[in-house]
């Protein structure tokens, strides 16, 4: 586990300037500390997971909060790269996503996503939801060394 003190790199792959203001700021009233980075599309996200374009300086992410609806590549799609890749398949992917549909669900747990949140409609609960993906993923679980 890592600790308190270390820095957690955050990647969130979003579109919804709303949501990102919201994710972030959840993120910021934690006790751990952290780094978030945006990517607001798929193939952005792709682009900084390897770094090519311009993602060439940033190191891996500890953790990708990924959507399922992205332009230029969906949520599914950025999510088969990482986990068909030898080089990030170790990443913990969570899909947090307005759609609650079977489909996406499904497909995201086929396509080996770490968990599936449905992101709350209510501001505390939205809240509540970023808190416990902190909780658990930095504190409860011990996360991979970051390569």
């Amino acid at each position: 586990m890592k600790s308190v003190d270390t820095l957690i790199d955050i990647l969130l792959v979003e579109d919804n300037e709303g949501d990102i203001v919201l994710t972030t700021e959840a993120l910021e009233e934690s006790n751990i500390i952290n780094t978030v980075n945006v990517v607001r599309n798929g193939k952005e996200a792709i682009d900084y997971v390897f770094n090519e374009g311009n993602y060439k300086d940033v190191s891996q992410p500890d953790l990708i909060l990924l959507d399922v609806n992205l332009p230029l590549k969906s949520g599914h799609e950025v999510l088969t790269v990482i986990k068909g890749d030898e080089r990030t398949k170790h990443i913990p992917v969570i899909m947090l996503s307005t759609s609650s549909s079977e489909r996406d669900i499904n497909l995201s747990y086929k396509n080996h996503v770490n968990c599936y949140i449905t992101k709350p409609v209510e501001l505390t609960d939205f809240f509540d939801a970023v808190t416990n993906i902190e909780q658990f993923w930095f504190n409860t679980v011990k996360l991979p060394v970051r390569k």
